[in-house]
């Protein structure tokens, strides 16, 4: 009598299978195991877009450095306009541009012309817009109600000298950059780019730059273009090690190519558990596992763990729960790696105009797209879901993200939506 027969557990095998880690306690063991990567240096400020700070930015000086207009039109004294209901004339006695202060003060009865952005003359405390008043030659006429200290940017207004203007941890974009600029600051320290090395495993996948045609069976591998693209928005420096072969030995060479030329490597495919899937295998004998199978879906063939001192992630093979792996567990990852503060995009409620199915016991994210109808946030689903459907993604522009704890949603109830466009 033969032996018992015992499976290895499968993505069609229920939740509480083994090997299989709920998403919180995947998440919570991954940043357990990776750490901001050692270096930092400092950097033109013209060319630190999408780094992140090493260090605090302390504001030299006051922005702005003094009292200006903050619109066109006459500088005056707060003690000369008139009551509501009444009126008041005024002596136009020089104009202010921005760069161009006036050379004379502002006493009782007089104004003084101004840009936006001119220093305030001494004497004058208030602008009056150009708008609402009425000029004959150099008189000037304004009415009553006239707000006291319109129109007018204080020095430090923005930020005073001394301040923290970034903390360390923050990765600069337009609004950082020009915020540092107006500081004065030239030069910024930064931590290094990451090294993330990428592969793409299967005897089934023909690179686009081959230039040949499809044999029977096989299909071109877009999950190197999508990872890549992926990768670009975080402005790390990308090894790319194309296809591998599903072959052990041939796996073997690019796990260690890999792991000596990077801080991270991502294999696409091979993460399963059949015959021909080496990559999970390969990390067992070469490396440390953290986990490789999570309770999600898509994505539930996740691999996670160690080779040499790179971090790795073995991604599922099938396009949009590549994907989606790559968005809620390697992106955050690599994120807290290169310093940054912010690892997570927000979440944010919307009504759901579908019904959608799930079983219990795991995260789903379902492709959705999020807009407006009445002044309420909804959502709605792209259609059919499966994993292999990248139209799915390419329609969406967010995911609905059911919680582990859910078991369906109604037409009508409020679901949690993760915008694309802040995923990066």
């Amino acid at each position: 009598m033969s032996a018992p027969f015992s499976p290895d557990p499968s993505c069609q095998d229920p939740v509480e299978a083994p090997e299989l880690k709920p998403v919180d306690e995947a998440r919570h063991a991954l940043f357990e195991a990776v750490s901001v990567v050692p270096g930092e240096g400092e950097v033109a400020l013209s060319a630190a877009r999408g780094r992140v700070l090493s260090a605090d930015v302390i504001a030299r000086a006051d922005v702005p450095g003094h009292n200006n207009s903050a619109m066109d039109g006459f500088a005056v004294r707060a003690a000369d306009l008139p009551e509501v209901g009444s009126s008041a004339e005024f002596e136009i006695v020089a104009s202010a541009w921005a760069g161009q202060p006036a050379t004379v003060p502002v006493a009782a009865g007089e104004a003084v012309q101004v840009t936006t952005g001119a220093v305030m003359p001494r004497g004058a405390d208030t602008v009056v817009i150009q708008e609402r008043v009425r000029r004959d030659a150099s008189r000037l006429t304004v009415l009553g109600g006239e707000r006291a200290h319109a129109n007018v940017r204080l020095a430090g207004e923005d930020i005073r000298r001394g301040e923290v203007a970034l903390r360390a941890g923050v990765r600069l974009g337009a609004a950082e950059m020009g915020f540092l600029a107006s500081l004065g600051v030239a030069r910024v320290a930064v931590h290094r780019r990451l090294r993330v090395a990428l592969f793409s495993t299967g005897d089934e996948l023909v690179a686009l730059e081959s230039g040949r045609a499809l044999a029977a069976g096989e299909v071109y591998d877009s999950n190197r273009y999508s990872v890549t693209a992926a990768l670009a928005a975080l402005d790390v420096e990308l090894v790319d090690l194309g296809i591998v072969a599903d072959d052990a030995e041939a796996t073997r060479k690019a796990f260690e190519r890999a792991a000596r030329d990077a801080d991270v490597v991502i294999a696409t495919g091979g993460a399963s558990v059949s015959e021909a899937d080496h990559v999970a295998r390969t990390l067992r004998e070469m490396g440390e596992v953290t986990f490789w199978r999570v309770a999600m879906r898509p994505g539930r063939p996740l691999a996670s763990g160690r080779v040499g001192q790179a971090q790795f992630f073995g991604l599922p093979g099938n396009p949009v729960a590549t994907l989606v792996s790559y968005y809620q567990f390697v992106q955050p990852a690599l994120k807290k790696m290169m310093g940054m503060d912010e690892l997570f995009p927000p979440v944010f409620k919307a009504r759901c105009q579908s019904a959608l199915k799930k079983s219990a016991g795991r995260v789903e994210y379902q492709r959705g797209v999020v807009g407006q109808v009445d002044g309420e946030v909804v959502v709605h689903t792209t259609g059919r879901q499966g994993a292999g459907r990248l139209s799915s993604m390419v329609q969406a522009n967010c995911f609905i993200v059911l919680h582990a704890d859910q078991s369906g949603v109604e037409t009508g109830d409020w679901v949690d939506v993760q915008p694309f466009d802040a995923l990066c």
